[in-house]
């Protein structure tokens, strides 16, 4: 993977690059693309009949495509390969992974999670070059943060190379406070979150009654009115971020050059630095749609006016390494 913000992989490229290494965490990205279209699907995931290629292909390539495989396709695809949708799930970890954004550490990890829809949600981990290291996104969140910008009312699985590291379970524990969610990993039995994070500091203990799920909306307005659609998408963003603890609500919205727009909430955590920034929830739909950062070209950032916390600095500290060009515009928001 390139170290240079400037040079960056598309995911549609990984998928011509990525070697076919299964669900393994740590594989490296050939250097130059050798195939294309289901050719290229088919060396991420040998296995696959030619049937379920040419879906998944259609999928990803329908302009609609919003990094979500629907439960009806879900399921015909597992009909396909003659599995279980939980075996399906750690079967599509090669092409989760070749989401990954991983100019620090090369170290290139792919969630799938499955909502309670059965709707499933690829996710890769994100790092910021030259940045500091809070500033990264590990895989199981960008899957989950994936399933709540869909509105999923929960999440009952989520598959990974290997069991998630301590932020990631404290995250989870977040989406699941019951610890009712499964955790798929290659070559073991499922297990739940609670068996491998026991006594766990959740929601609860602050007071909260449920979790991120079901995602909620809040009553906020504008203060001067916009017809502008990048205005209402991070006011949109906003209004379904989860932030108990802070009473801070925000979202994001990036334009990007090809016209798209992406959405991001933010998304807080019990134990406060798990918490994902609107930004970061942004930047994982954005680079599972195949655009590199130079790509981002306006951003809006809507946040409670008077708020106890503000998006603003780590926003403009993000922007500034990976799209110093892009317009960035605040905007206050009221309850």
């Amino acid at each position: 993977m390139s170290r240079s913000s400037d040079t960056q992989i598309t995911r549609r490229t990984a998928l011509a690059l990525l070697s076919s290494a299964g669900a393994s965490l740590a594989i490296g990205f050939p250097r130059s693309p050798t195939e294309s279209g289901v050719e290229s699907l088919r060396s991420l995931l040998p296995n696959f009949s030619d049937k379920s290629l040419a879906l998944l292909q259609n999928l990803i390539e329908d302009p609609r495509y919003s990094e979500r495989i629907p439960a009806t396709e879900a399921a015909t695809l597992a009909q396909n390969e003659n599995t279980s949708v939980d075996k399906l799930m750690l079967k599509l970890l090669p092409l989760a992974q070749s989401y990954s954004h991983a100019p620090i550490s090369n170290f290139h990890v792919g969630v799938v999670v499955r909502g309670a829809s059965g709707a499933l949600y690829p996710g890769a981990n994100i790092e910021i070059p030259g940045q500091c290291l809070g500033f990264a996104v590990h895989a199981e969140q960008s899957a989950l943060s994936n399933a709540y910008m869909h509105e999923e009312r929960a999440v009952t699985a989520l598959a990974v190379g290997a069991p998630p590291c301590g932020h990631c379970r404290q995250f989870i524990n977040e989406m699941s406070p019951d610890g009712e969610i499964l955790i798929l990993t290659p070559d073991k039995p499922p297990t739940k979150l609670s068996a491998i994070l026991p006594s766990a500091f959740g929601p609860a203990a602050l007071g909260m009654k449920e979790g991120a799920f079901p995602v909620k909306e809040a009553n906020l307005g504008l203060i001067a009115p916009s017809s502008d659609p990048l205005v209402s998408a991070a006011l949109d963003a906003a209004r379904k971020s989860y932030a108990p603890y802070s009473k801070s609500p925000s979202g994001v919205a990036i334009r990007s050059s090809s016209g798209r727009i992406y959405r991001g909430s933010y998304i807080e955590n019990v134990a406060f630095n798990p918490s994902l920034s609107p930004l970061q929830t942004a930047l994982a739909a954005l680079i599972a749609a195949g655009e590199p950062y130079t790509a981002i070209s306006h951003v809006v950032l809507v946040e409670l006016k008077g708020a106890t916390i503000s998006q603003k600095p780590v926003t403009e500290t993000v922007l500034r390494a990976i799209a110093p060009e892009a317009k960035l515009e605040v905007i206050t928001v009221q309850t």
